[in-house]
């Protein structure tokens, strides 16, 4: 007999006790385990059950003749951990219901951009504005007003309002409300009308006459709206602003001597020629703006003027010129007399001018614009 055929009995009894053992520990280890996890979650479903039980509604009366049925046993207090978990449901469920809105308002915004590219926001787009230049009549801004889009007549809406009394300012009976519509840059509602455009001029109109002192007018027995008539005047002759007050003083002069005002705008307002050479068939035309066949002041403004020619038709400059011709190869200058010797020689030279220019204005190019 080998070493490897002999076994000692008793070791081997040993052996299966030691295993034994461990088996048992092993049983009692798994045991132990299973009671708390079975325990937490007898107490998670205890925890939804109380849940759902405060939701519930309340039962409703039993059935008459019925005996009332036995109270339900109370609940034991929730221990700090229940109110622990019962916190973290609470938490879990605010938390899920703040993504779903999330979620719900990047939807709303990516479908009212129209589709999956980028959102862009829009800006309010600004008010519409419009530039009137000074010294523009009726005809001219009317002109303005249809180009930009402004609903309405404007003709029909400057003839006169409401809201504002030409007679304040020394009008008797007007046939328009010219020379009070105010020129400057305005700023309109959406969707302008002509009358939107109206009542800002009036207005504008308003603001600026109160800055302007008559007082020298009126020792002259001119009236605000006498005024508003000589700026006009001067607005549409004058190019070089240091000129306005002298062109003022040559009309104040001419109508304190009771000569004719013979001033070209008044024949280009009569006729409506604003460009081209005024014909001697247009010195003479009917109208009571023609300043050349009546004497005094024409019945009204021949255009609106702005601010600084209002200031200047008030406050003329005190020097005695009669007569102003435009100097030849100038932008818009003047050559003032006092005589007619000053005024023939003045005018020969820009006759002469315009001939050699082909019959046209002797104006620089670079005076364009």
């Amino acid at each position: 007999m080998t070493d490897a055929d002999w076994s000692d009995p008793l070791a081997e009894d040993e052996a299966a006790r030691e295993r034994e053992r461990r088996r048992a520990e092993r049983e009692a280890r798994r045991h132990e385990g299973g009671v708390p996890r079975r325990q937490s979650r007898a107490s998670v479903g205890d925890r939804v059950k109380d849940l759902l039980a405060q939701d519930a509604p309340p039962p409703g009366p039993p059935p008459s003749g019925s005996p009332p049925p036995p109270a339900p046993p109370s609940r034991p207090p929730s221990s700090p951990k229940d109110v622990y978990w019962r916190r973290r449901l609470y938490a879990v469920g605010a938390l899920a219901a703040a993504l779903v809105a999330i979620v719900g308002i990047g939807a709303a915004i990516r479908h009212s951009s129209g589709g999956g590219g980028d959102t862009v926001a829009t800006q309010a787009k600004p008010a519409p504005t419009l530039t009137i230049p000074e010294g523009y009549d009726r005809r001219e801004v009317a002109a303005i007003a249809s180009k930009a889009g402004l609903r309405g007549d404007y003709l029909k809406a400057s003839q006169s309002s409401k809201r504002f009394d030409p007679a304040k300012y020394g009008a008797q009976s007007p046939q328009t409300l010219e020379g009070f519509l105010f020129p400057a840059t305005y700023e309109l509602p959406r969707h302008p009308t002509a009358d939107d455009l109206v009542v800002r001029q009036l207005a504008a109109f308003k603001q600026n006459i109160s800055q302007v002192s008559m007082r020298y007018a009126q020792s002259k027995n001119l009236t605000t709206y006498d005024v508003l008539i000589i700026a006009s005047m001067i607005e549409r002759e004058v190019e070089v602003p240091k000129e306005r007050k002298l062109v003022a003083a040559v009309i104040y002069n001419r109508l304190h001597g009771a000569m004719p005002l013979q001033i070209d705008a008044t024949i280009r307002y009569a006729t409506g020629n604003f460009t081209k050479p005024i014909s001697q068939s247009e010195l003479q035309v009917a109208s009571p703006y023609n300043t050349y066949t009546n004497s005094g002041l024409p019945p009204g403004p021949i255009g609106n003027p702005g601010l600084a020619s209002i200031q200047a038709a008030a406050h003329p400059a005190q020097v005695p010129y009669l007569y102003y011709v435009v100097k030849p190869n100038t932008c818009g200058q003047h050559t003032f007399a006092t005589t007619d010797a000053q005024f023939n020689r003045a005018k020969a030279a820009y006759d002469k001018a315009r001939a050699a220019n082909g019959g046209n204005a002797p104006t620089p190019a670079r005076c364009a614009g």
